[in-house]
């Protein structure tokens, strides 16, 4: 009597726009494993789609919805925070830890695999660390089993702990940094962390402990950033002084690297604490491949020139009030209608270029100003660029656009995370000229006002936003213009 083949299991991933989730689904999936990929918008998944995943929508935020993206789940990972949404992170991260526990109990979930922080508990803890600590607590005090893997600094190609190391040591020769620098640390190479995260699936040990993992080499910051600058050819010099604290501190990386003020504050309270395992059971049972921290140094650099990431920390949306769903009120507003001599295909291609190192197509100096104004007062700037040169795919930042809506060929809608006193978005709209004659671009600023200050800002502004959106919408014309003159 034969026995018949086991049913195979689904495994949930949540978080899976984000730095880990997306790795983590893709390299279940070529294990031959069925994923099943959460996320507030599934259509950002479509690469993971594409691979064989089943993208579904989800918010752990929102728990009516999670009992019918559990159905038939045998293990969730979970991957979610929300330390980039302002200061209320922590609760929101409570309320989104209860209602995951609860929800998978009640869908016969048999285990709840979760990445958390190292560091040693107590008063002393950052805010950041004990939140992702207490998310562990949150999860064991439901009925499902949980694994909780706890690790520092992450380096990987777009990881931001190690944007910030590779930053700083990229731009400043002399550094003169705050008394954190001296913190021990133990990272671990990104490809480490997903080695035991896939280990734990068929490792039965692993169940029901909070197991720390590390690369295995202890180094003060300090060390991190000179070895970063010699993997890049660099010499750095770094003077420790006692004045620059955590706030100051946080100031200082949102101007210097490409992590704004929402994550590096967060990043920076952290640094305070000595983050070391001292738990080395898991390297017993789950092997992973050895790396030292210069090796993964040099991998993520590699990666970051060898064209687009498979993930950035920058995929996932995390401030409220930015997804795509949230309608304008009173909205405000500039519109252009540009006819052009450009073919449709050439005219989009310009759109989807837009930002980046292609730049905005008009006075770009104003906005690298805008910009640097917004890294001022703690936004994302325009450090982020683009994930692609060329092309765009749903929730992918533009500097300090977002993209929010997609139609090939024909629609590309940003919305704009600066810091604002409202919600503004930006439409491009390529379609037929007049009685069907040649192609025209449409370009549409919508500006929703958040009472008397949004309408002063609007107003203030109009002339150079009037100057400017003009400017732009030509150029691109141009851009398309020339593309199609260069391919006869």
């Amino acid at each position: 009597m034969t026995t018949p083949p086991a049913e195979p299991r689904t495994i949930l991933v949540t978080g899976a726009t984000g730095y880990i989730g997306g790795r983590l689904a893709a390299r279940l999936l070529a294990r031959g494993v069925a994923v099943r990929a959460m996320a507030r918008d599934p259509r950002r998944l479509a690469a993971l789609a594409g691979g064989g995943a089943d993208c579904v929508a989800g918010d752990a935020l929102q728990p009516e919805g999670l009992a019918t993206v559990l159905r038939g789940v045998s293990v969730a990972y979970y991957l979610i925070h929300s330390m980039n949404t302002g200061p209320d992170f922590a609760e929101r991260d409570r309320l989104a830890a209860r209602n995951f526990a609860a929800a998978c109990a009640a869908a016969g979930v048999q285990r709840i695999i979760y990445l958390g922080g190292l560091g040693q508990s107590g008063p002393a803890l950052s805010k950041h660390l004990a939140s992702r600590q207490e998310t562990g607590d949150i999860l064991r005090q439901g009925r499902v089993p949980i694994t909780e893997l706890r690790a520092a600094i992450i380096v990987g190609a777009g990881s931001a702990s190690f944007e910030i190391i590779r930053d700083l040591a990229r731009k400043l020769p002399v550094m003169t940094c705050p008394r954190w620098v001296r913190s021990r640390c133990e990272p671990i190479a990104l490809e480490q962390v997903l080695e035991y995260l896939v280990g734990c699936l068929d490792e039965p040990r692993t169940v029901g402990q909070v197991l720390e993992i590390g690369g295995g080499e202890v180094l003060t910051y300090e060390d991190m950033m000179r070895q970063c600058a010699a993997a890049m050819g660099r010499r750095l010099r770094i003077v420790v002084v006692p004045v620059l604290t955590p706030r100051l501190s946080s100031y200082w990386l949102n101007l210097v690297t490409s992590v704004p003020m929402s994550i590096a504050r967060p990043l920076v309270d952290g640094l305070r604490n000595d983050v070391v395992t001292t738990d080395q059971r898991i390297r017993e049972w789950i092997p992973v491949t050895p790396m030292t921290f210069r090796q993964a140094v040099e991998r993520a650099l590699g990666e970051d020139h060898a064209g687009p990431l498979a993930s950035r920390w920058t995929g996932a949306i995390g401030r409220p009030g930015f997804e795509p769903s949230a309608p304008p009120r009173a909205v405000l507003g500039d519109e252009r209608v540009v006819p052009t001599r450009a073919t449709r295909a050439a005219l989009f291609a310009a759109v989807e270029r837009i930002g980046g190192a292609t730049g905005w197509y008009y006075a770009d100096w104003l906005w690298r100003l805008r910009g640097l104004l917004d890294r001022l007062v703690g936004g994302v700037g325009m450090r982020r660029g683009r994930r692609d040169p060329a092309a765009v795919v749903l929730g992918d930042p533009i500097d300090f656009w977002r993209v929010v809506e997609l139609v090939p060929g024909r629609l590309l809608r940003l919305r704009a995370e600066m810091e604002l006193p409202g919600v503004a978005t930006l439409e491009f709209e390529v379609g037929d000229g007049a009685g069907g004659a040649g192609v025209t671009l449409t370009q549409r600023a919508r500006f929703a006002p958040r009472g008397t200050l949004g309408r002063l800002y609007w107003d203030v502004l109009r002339p150079v936003h009037a100057l400017v959106f003009r400017g732009m919408a030509r150029g691109i014309a141009r851009a398309a213009e020339r593309q199609g003159e260069a391919g006869r």
